[in-house]
């Protein structure tokens, strides 16, 4: 099996929106372990930005927010 860089490492993501989740998404393809700890009341803001998978606009189904946390 191949060693990825960050293998190993263990990261706490408090970012939302766009350009923290998306920095986090690269450390966990480079193999770290990433943690993303979301606001109590409604999670990432970006939860609410479509699209939304089947016209659904539902905090579970944003596509920005499942292609950078995912």
């Amino acid at each position: 099996m191949t060693t990825t860089a960050l293998e190993g490492l263990r990261v706490i993501d408090l970012t939302h929106y766009i350009t923290g989740p998306f920095c986090t998404k690269l450390m966990a393809d480079y193999g770290a372990d990433v943690i993303k700890v979301e606001r109590p009341d409604g999670g990432d803001p970006a939860r609410r930005i479509g699209p939304f998978q089947g016209d659904d606009p539902h905090l579970e189904k944003s596509g920005l927010f499942l292609h950078l946390n995912t």
